[in-house]
């Protein structure tokens, strides 16, 4: 169940992000993958700046979008 819930958090996550940087997502799977590692960036980037996830699900979610965004704006700035 925390697999399925891990994907799905990662989905929306990946989504978000590709809506605030591009304008639309990437299909399931990107958005998937997006999210998944926005997930670990962000928790890795807030880990840096001392800021910890309650472990909510808001907590989770926002900390994701965030890696997510981060992620997405380097991947921009490589791409061109």
């Amino acid at each position: 169940m925390d697999f399925l819930y891990f994907l799905l958090l990662g989905a929306v996550a990946g989504w978000l992000a590709g809506t605030f940087m591009k304008g639309s997502g990437f299909g399931l799977l990107g958005n998937i993958l997006v999210g998944i590692v926005g997930g670990i960036l962000g928790g890795w980037v807030f880990g840096l700046l001392g800021i910890g996830s309650d472990g909510s699900i808001i907590g989770s979610l926002v900390t994701a979008v965030v890696g997510a965004v981060i992620l997405l704006f380097i991947l921009g700035k490589l791409k061109k």
